[in-house]
Protein backbone atom coordinates (compact mmCIF):
# COMPACT_ATOMS: atom_id res chain seq x y z
CA UNK A 1 0.00 0.00 0.00
CA UNK A 2 2.67 2.45 1.09
CA UNK A 3 5.21 1.52 -2.02
CA UNK A 4 2.12 1.93 -4.22
CA UNK A 5 1.18 5.40 -2.82
CA UNK A 6 4.25 6.34 -2.66
CA UNK A 7 4.79 5.94 -6.34
CA UNK A 8 1.45 7.78 -7.58
CA UNK A 9 3.51 10.29 -5.53
CA UNK A 10 6.49 10.43 -7.77
CA UNK A 11 4.44 10.09 -10.64
CA UNK A 12 2.43 13.76 -9.72
CA UNK A 13 5.40 15.17 -8.30
CA UNK A 14 7.54 14.34 -12.11
CA UNK A 15 4.39 16.20 -13.74
CA UNK A 16 4.77 19.26 -11.56
CA UNK A 17 7.91 19.24 -12.08
CA UNK A 18 7.61 19.37 -16.11
CA UNK A 19 4.76 21.40 -15.85
CA UNK A 20 6.80 24.02 -13.98
CA UNK A 21 9.22 23.89 -16.88
CA UNK A 22 6.73 24.56 -19.01
CA UNK A 23 5.06 27.46 -17.14
CA UNK A 24 8.25 29.19 -16.07
CA UNK A 25 8.44 30.92 -19.34
CA UNK A 26 4.96 32.21 -19.84
CA UNK A 27 4.25 35.68 -20.31
CA UNK A 28 2.21 37.75 -17.82
CA UNK A 29 -1.13 37.63 -19.99
CA UNK A 30 -0.99 33.85 -20.00
CA UNK A 31 -0.81 33.87 -16.49
CA UNK A 32 -3.26 36.52 -16.05
CA UNK A 33 -5.71 34.93 -18.62
CA UNK A 34 -5.49 30.94 -16.64
CA UNK A 35 -5.94 33.10 -13.26
CA UNK A 36 -9.37 34.51 -14.67
CA UNK A 37 -10.42 31.22 -16.12
CA UNK A 38 -9.85 29.68 -12.47
CA UNK A 39 -11.93 32.47 -10.62
CA UNK A 40 -14.91 31.99 -13.37
CA UNK A 41 -14.46 28.54 -12.90
CA UNK A 42 -14.86 28.28 -9.52
CA UNK A 43 -18.07 30.95 -9.41
CA UNK A 44 -19.71 28.13 -12.09
CA UNK A 45 -18.88 25.54 -10.18
CA UNK A 46 -19.97 26.39 -6.65
CA UNK A 47 -22.88 24.15 -6.06
CA UNK A 48 -20.17 21.51 -6.80
CA UNK A 49 -17.52 22.60 -4.21
CA UNK A 50 -20.35 23.45 -1.88
CA UNK A 51 -21.71 19.85 -1.82
CA UNK A 52 -18.05 18.04 -1.12
CA UNK A 53 -17.71 20.73 1.42
CA UNK A 54 -20.60 19.83 2.98
CA UNK A 55 -19.39 15.90 3.21
CA UNK A 56 -16.18 17.28 4.69
CA UNK A 57 -18.31 19.69 7.33
CA UNK A 58 -20.38 16.08 8.56
CA UNK A 59 -17.46 14.24 8.99
CA UNK A 60 -16.29 16.86 11.15
CA UNK A 61 -18.97 17.42 12.93
CA UNK A 62 -19.32 14.14 13.98
CA UNK A 63 -15.79 13.36 15.25
CA UNK A 64 -16.39 16.11 17.43
CA UNK A 65 -14.57 19.65 16.07
CA UNK A 66 -15.19 22.48 17.30
CA UNK A 67 -17.20 24.97 15.96
CA UNK A 68 -14.45 27.10 15.31
CA UNK A 69 -12.61 25.10 12.97
CA UNK A 70 -15.83 23.79 11.49
CA UNK A 71 -15.94 27.69 10.36
CA UNK A 72 -12.62 27.90 8.91
CA UNK A 73 -13.62 24.51 7.43
CA UNK A 74 -16.49 25.53 5.95
CA UNK A 75 -17.54 27.13 2.11
CA UNK A 76 -20.59 28.79 1.05
CA UNK A 77 -21.68 30.46 -2.49
CA UNK A 78 -20.82 34.02 -0.93
CA UNK A 79 -17.45 32.46 0.50
CA UNK A 80 -16.64 30.74 -2.72
CA UNK A 81 -17.36 34.04 -4.64
CA UNK A 82 -14.82 35.98 -2.30
CA UNK A 83 -12.04 33.37 -3.36
CA UNK A 84 -12.91 33.94 -6.97
CA UNK A 85 -12.18 37.86 -6.66
CA UNK A 86 -9.28 37.01 -4.11
CA UNK A 87 -7.86 34.72 -7.46
CA UNK A 88 -8.80 38.22 -9.89
CA UNK A 89 -7.15 40.18 -7.32
CA UNK A 90 -4.12 38.18 -7.82
CA UNK A 91 -3.94 38.42 -11.36
CA UNK A 92 -4.24 42.18 -11.51
CA UNK A 93 -1.11 42.60 -9.49
CA UNK A 94 2.28 43.04 -11.27
CA UNK A 95 4.37 40.01 -11.95
CA UNK A 96 7.72 39.60 -10.24
CA UNK A 97 9.12 36.99 -13.04
CA UNK A 98 11.51 38.55 -15.09
CA UNK A 99 11.94 41.44 -13.08
CA UNK A 100 15.77 42.98 -13.26
CA UNK A 101 16.56 42.83 -9.13
CA UNK A 102 20.39 44.57 -9.85
CA UNK A 103 22.28 45.35 -12.93
CA UNK A 104 25.26 47.17 -14.28
CA UNK A 105 27.59 46.93 -16.98
CA UNK A 106 31.13 45.94 -15.30
CA UNK A 107 34.15 47.71 -16.58
CA UNK A 108 35.38 45.03 -19.30
CA UNK A 109 32.24 45.90 -21.11
CA UNK A 110 29.89 42.65 -19.86
CA UNK A 111 26.35 43.61 -18.88
CA UNK A 112 25.38 41.77 -15.86
CA UNK A 113 21.44 41.83 -14.61
CA UNK A 114 20.16 39.75 -11.33
CA UNK A 115 16.78 38.87 -12.55
CA UNK A 116 13.73 36.92 -10.88
CA UNK A 117 12.64 33.41 -11.94
CA UNK A 118 10.34 31.35 -10.00
CA UNK A 119 11.90 28.56 -7.56
CA UNK A 120 9.79 25.91 -9.28
CA UNK A 121 8.19 23.50 -7.83
CA UNK A 122 6.67 24.80 -4.28
CA UNK A 123 5.08 22.32 -2.06
CA UNK A 124 2.70 23.38 0.64
CA UNK A 125 1.15 21.81 3.55
CA UNK A 126 -1.70 23.35 5.31
CA UNK A 127 -4.69 22.41 7.95
CA UNK A 128 -8.18 21.96 7.42
CA UNK A 129 -8.91 25.53 5.56
CA UNK A 130 -9.95 24.99 1.88
CA UNK A 131 -9.21 28.30 0.63
CA UNK A 132 -6.21 28.14 1.09
CA UNK A 133 -6.00 25.57 -1.44
CA UNK A 134 -7.12 28.32 -4.15
CA UNK A 135 -5.23 30.66 -2.71
CA UNK A 136 -1.80 29.37 -2.46
CA UNK A 137 -2.07 27.77 -6.15
CA UNK A 138 -3.27 31.33 -7.56
CA UNK A 139 0.02 32.89 -5.84
CA UNK A 140 2.01 29.95 -7.17
CA UNK A 141 0.29 30.14 -11.05
CA UNK A 142 1.08 34.09 -10.83
CA UNK A 143 5.06 33.75 -10.13
CA UNK A 144 5.58 30.89 -12.38
CA UNK A 145 5.14 28.13 -9.79
CA UNK A 146 3.71 24.59 -10.38
CA UNK A 147 1.82 24.30 -7.12
CA UNK A 148 2.14 20.62 -5.01
CA UNK A 149 -1.06 21.11 -2.07
CA UNK A 150 -1.06 18.69 0.93
CA UNK A 151 -4.09 19.70 2.62
CA UNK A 152 -5.77 18.35 5.76
CA UNK A 153 -7.41 15.08 5.29
CA UNK A 154 -10.76 17.23 7.26
CA UNK A 155 -10.77 18.97 4.20
CA UNK A 156 -10.17 16.31 1.58
CA UNK A 157 -13.09 16.01 -0.44
CA UNK A 158 -13.41 19.62 -0.84
CA UNK A 159 -9.71 20.34 -2.12
CA UNK A 160 -10.04 17.04 -4.49
CA UNK A 161 -12.96 19.28 -6.22
CA UNK A 162 -11.16 22.84 -5.70
CA UNK A 163 -8.10 21.18 -7.93
CA UNK A 164 -10.03 19.61 -10.70
CA UNK A 165 -11.97 22.43 -10.72
CA UNK A 166 -8.43 24.49 -11.34
CA UNK A 167 -7.43 21.96 -13.61
CA UNK A 168 -10.17 21.96 -15.64
CA UNK A 169 -9.76 25.39 -16.08
CA UNK A 170 -6.46 25.48 -16.92
CA UNK A 171 -7.12 22.96 -19.48
CA UNK A 172 -8.33 26.01 -21.82
CA UNK A 173 -5.08 27.68 -21.15
CA UNK A 174 -1.58 28.59 -22.25
CA UNK A 175 -0.81 27.37 -18.40
CA UNK A 176 0.07 23.29 -18.28
CA UNK A 177 -2.93 21.57 -16.57
CA UNK A 178 -0.40 19.77 -13.90
CA UNK A 179 0.92 23.05 -12.67
CA UNK A 180 -1.87 22.99 -9.77
CA UNK A 181 -2.19 19.10 -8.51
CA UNK A 182 -3.32 17.42 -5.13
CA UNK A 183 -0.90 15.47 -2.83
CA UNK A 184 -2.54 11.74 -3.52
CA UNK A 185 -3.63 10.47 -0.60
CA UNK A 186 -4.42 11.03 2.87
CA UNK A 187 -2.61 9.47 5.11
CA UNK A 188 0.36 10.62 7.46
CA UNK A 189 3.17 8.62 4.89
CA UNK A 190 1.50 11.09 2.01
CA UNK A 191 3.09 14.25 4.10
CA UNK A 192 6.17 12.72 4.33
CA UNK A 193 6.80 11.69 0.68
CA UNK A 194 6.29 15.46 -0.01
CA UNK A 195 8.82 16.03 2.54
CA UNK A 196 11.32 13.95 1.14
CA UNK A 197 10.61 14.79 -2.34
CA UNK A 198 14.36 16.63 -2.70
CA UNK A 199 14.85 16.83 -6.13
CA UNK A 200 11.41 16.87 -7.50
CA UNK A 201 10.07 19.34 -5.29
CA UNK A 202 12.15 22.59 -4.98
CA UNK A 203 10.84 24.15 -1.87
CA UNK A 204 8.45 23.53 0.94
CA UNK A 205 6.18 26.31 2.81
CA UNK A 206 3.77 24.79 5.87
CA UNK A 207 0.68 26.72 6.66
CA UNK A 208 -0.57 26.21 10.67
CA UNK A 209 0.14 25.65 13.94
CA UNK A 210 2.89 25.39 16.09
CA UNK A 211 2.97 21.44 15.32
CA UNK A 212 2.51 21.44 11.96
CA UNK A 213 5.34 23.62 11.15
CA UNK A 214 7.53 22.15 13.75
CA UNK A 215 7.52 18.43 12.44
CA UNK A 216 7.60 19.68 8.84
CA UNK A 217 11.29 21.84 9.53
CA UNK A 218 12.71 18.67 11.13
CA UNK A 219 11.81 16.21 8.92
CA UNK A 220 11.60 17.92 5.46
CA UNK A 221 15.39 17.28 3.21
CA UNK A 222 13.61 19.70 1.04
CA UNK A 223 14.26 23.28 1.94
CA UNK A 224 11.47 25.03 3.95
CA UNK A 225 10.48 28.35 4.13
CA UNK A 226 9.14 28.54 7.84
CA UNK A 227 5.72 30.20 7.99
CA UNK A 228 5.37 31.51 11.82
CA UNK A 229 3.91 30.91 14.50
CA UNK A 230 2.35 34.22 16.34
CA UNK A 231 3.65 35.11 19.78
CA UNK A 232 3.48 38.55 18.97
CA UNK A 233 3.75 41.10 22.07
CA UNK A 234 2.79 45.34 22.73
CA UNK A 235 5.12 46.70 24.76
CA UNK A 236 3.30 50.01 26.64
CA UNK A 237 6.48 52.38 27.23
CA UNK A 238 6.66 54.84 30.21
CA UNK A 239 6.00 57.36 27.92
CA UNK A 240 3.13 56.03 26.22
CA UNK A 241 -0.60 58.10 25.83
CA UNK A 242 -2.49 55.69 27.82
CA UNK A 243 -5.70 56.30 25.82
CA UNK A 244 -4.18 55.30 22.51
CA UNK A 245 -2.17 52.09 24.21
CA UNK A 246 -5.36 50.88 25.07
CA UNK A 247 -7.09 51.59 21.30
CA UNK A 248 -3.88 49.56 19.80
CA UNK A 249 -3.87 46.55 22.80
CA UNK A 250 -7.75 46.14 22.09
CA UNK A 251 -7.54 46.25 18.32
CA UNK A 252 -4.15 43.77 18.14
CA UNK A 253 -5.86 41.25 20.66
CA UNK A 254 -9.87 41.74 19.73
CA UNK A 255 -10.39 42.41 16.33
CA UNK A 256 -8.98 38.58 14.95
CA UNK A 257 -7.91 36.71 17.85
CA UNK A 258 -7.59 33.57 16.04
CA UNK A 259 -4.63 34.97 13.76
CA UNK A 260 -1.00 34.93 14.25
CA UNK A 261 -0.47 38.69 14.31
CA UNK A 262 -3.03 38.60 16.88
CA UNK A 263 -1.06 39.96 20.04
CA UNK A 264 -0.43 37.00 22.91
CA UNK A 265 1.46 38.79 25.43
CA UNK A 266 1.56 43.30 26.83
CA UNK A 267 4.35 44.21 28.62
CA UNK A 268 3.58 47.41 30.58
CA UNK A 269 6.60 49.82 32.48
CA UNK A 270 6.28 49.96 35.81
CA UNK A 271 5.74 53.63 35.48
CA UNK A 272 2.91 54.15 33.36
CA UNK A 273 1.08 51.00 34.96
CA UNK A 274 -0.58 52.58 37.49
CA UNK A 275 -1.85 54.39 34.93
CA UNK A 276 -2.39 52.30 31.99
CA UNK A 277 -3.65 49.00 33.27
CA UNK A 278 -6.72 49.98 35.29
CA UNK A 279 -8.22 51.22 32.05
CA UNK A 280 -6.73 48.68 29.77
CA UNK A 281 -7.70 45.35 32.21
CA UNK A 282 -11.30 47.14 32.42
CA UNK A 283 -11.44 46.99 28.68
CA UNK A 284 -10.09 43.85 28.28
CA UNK A 285 -12.69 42.29 30.57
CA UNK A 286 -15.70 44.34 28.34
CA UNK A 287 -14.68 42.61 25.23
CA UNK A 288 -14.54 39.18 26.81
CA UNK A 289 -10.77 38.95 27.32
CA UNK A 290 -9.04 36.34 29.88
CA UNK A 291 -5.79 38.01 30.87
CA UNK A 292 -2.89 36.02 33.04
CA UNK A 293 -0.41 38.02 34.53
CA UNK A 294 2.01 38.43 36.91
CA UNK A 295 1.94 40.01 40.62
CA UNK A 296 1.80 43.17 39.33
CA UNK A 297 -0.56 43.41 37.17
CA UNK A 298 -2.74 40.99 39.40
CA UNK A 299 -2.64 43.50 42.15
CA UNK A 300 -4.93 45.82 39.94
CA UNK A 301 -8.18 43.46 39.48
CA UNK A 302 -9.14 40.46 41.11
CA UNK A 303 -10.30 38.91 37.77
CA UNK A 304 -6.47 38.40 36.22
CA UNK A 305 -5.32 34.79 36.96
CA UNK A 306 -2.25 34.55 37.93
CA UNK A 307 0.41 33.50 34.88
CA UNK A 308 2.32 30.23 34.31
CA UNK A 309 5.91 30.20 32.50
CA UNK A 310 3.64 28.37 29.60
CA UNK A 311 1.23 31.73 29.59
CA UNK A 312 4.24 33.16 27.94
CA UNK A 313 5.04 31.10 25.30
CA UNK A 314 1.81 30.33 24.23
CA UNK A 315 0.08 31.15 20.94
CA UNK A 316 -3.57 31.45 22.36
CA UNK A 317 -5.55 32.31 19.05
CA UNK A 318 -8.61 32.96 21.44
CA UNK A 319 -9.61 35.77 23.74
CA UNK A 320 -6.43 35.30 26.08
CA UNK A 321 -3.58 37.46 26.89
CA UNK A 322 -0.22 37.11 29.19
CA UNK A 323 0.70 40.40 30.71
CA UNK A 324 3.47 41.67 32.55
CA UNK A 325 4.80 44.40 34.51
CA UNK A 326 8.38 45.20 33.32
CA UNK A 327 10.67 47.84 34.91
CA UNK A 328 12.52 48.99 31.92
CA UNK A 329 12.10 49.04 27.88
CA UNK A 330 15.54 46.77 28.18
CA UNK A 331 13.39 43.78 30.07
CA UNK A 332 10.75 43.98 27.75
CA UNK A 333 12.85 43.44 24.88
CA UNK A 334 14.94 40.56 26.87
CA UNK A 335 11.41 39.32 27.56
CA UNK A 336 10.08 39.34 23.88
CA UNK A 337 13.80 37.77 22.99
CA UNK A 338 13.06 34.25 25.43
CA UNK A 339 9.19 34.08 25.47
CA UNK A 340 8.51 35.73 21.40
CA UNK A 341 8.46 34.09 18.46
CA UNK A 342 9.66 36.26 16.10
CA UNK A 343 6.75 37.18 14.47
CA UNK A 344 5.49 41.24 15.28
CA UNK A 345 6.08 43.35 18.22
CA UNK A 346 5.10 46.78 18.94
CA UNK A 347 5.63 49.75 21.45
CA UNK A 348 3.18 52.63 22.05
CA UNK A 349 5.29 55.34 23.12
CA UNK A 350 5.74 58.85 22.41
CA UNK A 351 9.28 58.82 22.86
CA UNK A 352 11.55 59.27 19.49
CA UNK A 353 14.16 57.40 21.75
CA UNK A 354 12.21 54.66 23.11
CA UNK A 355 11.00 53.94 19.67
CA UNK A 356 14.06 54.09 18.17
CA UNK A 357 15.65 51.85 20.86
CA UNK A 358 13.13 49.46 20.51
CA UNK A 359 13.01 48.95 16.62
CA UNK A 360 17.01 48.44 16.85
CA UNK A 361 16.87 46.34 19.55
CA UNK A 362 13.81 44.00 18.44
CA UNK A 363 14.68 40.90 16.11
CA UNK A 364 11.35 40.19 14.80
CA UNK A 365 9.96 39.82 11.29
CA UNK A 366 7.92 43.33 11.82
CA UNK A 367 8.42 46.19 14.26
CA UNK A 368 5.22 48.65 14.80
CA UNK A 369 5.48 52.23 16.61
CA UNK A 370 2.43 53.30 17.88
CA UNK A 371 0.34 50.70 15.40
CA UNK A 372 -1.29 47.73 16.06
CA UNK A 373 -0.07 43.97 15.12
CA UNK A 374 -2.88 43.29 13.20
CA UNK A 375 -0.75 45.35 10.55
CA UNK A 376 1.43 42.70 9.50
CA UNK A 377 -0.21 41.37 6.33
CA UNK A 378 0.73 41.03 3.20
CA UNK A 379 -2.33 43.12 1.75
CA UNK A 380 -2.01 45.77 4.38
CA UNK A 381 1.11 45.91 3.52
CA UNK A 382 0.58 46.60 -0.24
CA UNK A 383 1.91 43.46 -1.36
CA UNK A 384 -2.01 42.07 -2.41
CA UNK A 385 -2.34 38.45 -1.27
CA UNK A 386 0.21 36.27 0.70
CA UNK A 387 1.53 32.63 1.10
CA UNK A 388 2.18 33.24 4.54
CA UNK A 389 3.91 35.23 7.18
CA UNK A 390 7.75 33.71 7.40
CA UNK A 391 9.64 34.08 10.66
CA UNK A 392 13.03 32.85 9.55
CA UNK A 393 15.70 35.24 7.76
CA UNK A 394 16.92 32.99 4.60
CA UNK A 395 15.39 33.80 1.61
CA UNK A 396 12.05 36.01 2.89
CA UNK A 397 10.88 37.34 6.45
CA UNK A 398 7.75 38.66 7.31
CA UNK A 399 4.66 38.97 4.64
CA UNK A 400 5.45 36.68 1.63
CA UNK A 401 3.80 37.90 -1.49
CA UNK A 402 4.72 37.12 -5.17
CA UNK A 403 8.23 38.45 -4.99
CA UNK A 404 9.29 36.20 -2.34
CA UNK A 405 8.17 32.95 -4.43
CA UNK A 406 10.48 33.52 -6.77
CA UNK A 407 14.72 33.16 -6.55
CA UNK A 408 16.96 35.07 -8.97
CA UNK A 409 19.06 33.98 -11.72
CA UNK A 410 21.96 36.41 -13.43
CA UNK A 411 22.26 37.16 -17.16
CA UNK A 412 25.50 38.11 -18.24
CA UNK A 413 25.54 39.58 -21.90
CA UNK A 414 28.74 39.65 -23.47
CA UNK A 415 29.77 40.40 -27.58
CA UNK A 416 32.67 37.53 -27.74
CA UNK A 417 34.00 37.95 -24.20
CA UNK A 418 36.97 36.01 -23.19
CA UNK A 419 38.49 35.38 -19.30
Amino acid sequence: MQEREREEFLRVAERAREAAAGLAPLPRAAKDAALHAVADALVASAPQIVKANEADVARARESGTSEYMIDRLSLTSERIAAIAEAVRKVAALPDPVGETVRGNVLPNGLDLRQVRVPLGVVGIIYEGRPNVTVDAAALCLKSGNAALLRGSSSAYESNAVLVDVMQGALAGTEVPRDAVQLVPGTSRESVRHLMRARGLVDVLIPRGGASLINSVVEQSTVPVIETGVGNCAVYVDAAADVDQAVTILLNAKTQRPSVCNAAETVLVHQDIAAEFLPKALDALREAGVTVHGDEAVRAYSADVVPATEDDYYAEYLSLDIAARVVPSLDEAVRHIRVYGSGHTEAIVTTSQTAARRFVALVDSAAVMVNASTRFTDGEEFGFGAEIGISTQKLHARGPMGLPELTSTKYVVTGEGHLR
